[in-house]
């Protein structure tokens, strides 16, 4: 699914559940021999997304051990991004050379918590679910604004290599006019996707690529089949 959000430069793969055997690198199975098995299963799946994409990038598996703050660390000449959510797990690569920075996330499609969007969200953000809601309410909007934002970090970080508090980009929402509807007549389940794009406003001063400043990103989000799903490709 994450493909359907992703240019062709980018390279993907995902899985929907944890059942697929993997035998990890010595240092990756050290980054989480503490960690509970559900920890551990996750970590492994999404790595073996990550090495089915380096696959298809023409590149050799290699030991995807996380960094300081858990990033994923990519060989010389990659950009990539991992998620895992209750039911997936994916990873999207690309070659330096063509895309700069890119940045995945996956989330249930069910709303947030109670009293966390106060905490993920700027109050005009706020107003404009509140208007998307009332246009669309199938979609879980305060999920989508927590997923878009955890896309925009992805993508910030590894240029920067600086936190971006949620409160430093602000996040707007485009749906697509006509979504694309799956419902079986004889189904009463609802199976209509919901899509779109997204632009994070950065505000704090943005990374500097190629001589300019980037002082915000946009991306593409996806309500399909009980996940949300945003992605950010920033390319050369």
């Amino acid at each position: 699914m994450i493909a359907d959000l992703l240019p062709d430069a980018v390279a993907s793969a995902w899985r929907r559940d944890d059942t697929e055997p993997v035998t990890l690198f010595p240092e990756e199975a050290a980054a989480v021999a503490r960690a509970v098995p559900k920890r551990q299963r996750e970590f492994a799946t999404v790595r073996l997304c990550a090495r089915l994409a380096l696959r298809r990038l023409g590149l050799p598996e290699t030991p995807l051990a996380p960094g300081a703050r858990g990033e994923p660390r990519w060989p010389q000449g990659v950009a990539g991004s991992m998620t895992h959510c209750a039911g997936y797990r994916a990873a999207a690569l690309a070659r330096t050379g063509d895309v700069l920075s890119l940045g995945i996330d996956a989330e249930p499609a069910a709303p947030l918590p109670e009293g966390v969007l106060d905490g993920v969200s700027l109050p005009g953000e706020r107003g404009h679910l509140d208007a998307l809601a009332a246009r669309t309410p199938a979609v879980p909007w305060d999920r989508l604004l927590f997923s878009a934002k955890e896309s925009v970090f992805k993508t910030w970080y590894p240029l920067t290599r600086r936190e971006l508090d949620f409160d430093e980009a602000s996040v707007a929402f485009e749906p697509a006019p006509d979504p694309k509807d799956h419902t079986d007549p004889r189904d009463h389940t609802d199976r209509t996707d919901h899509t779109g794009t997204f632009t994070a406003q950065l505000l704090v001063p943005g990374p500097v690529t190629g001589g300019v400043r980037r002082d915000h990103f946009t991306g593409r989000w996806l309500v399909r089949e009980g996940l949300v799903l945003t992605a950010i490709v920033l390319t050369r």
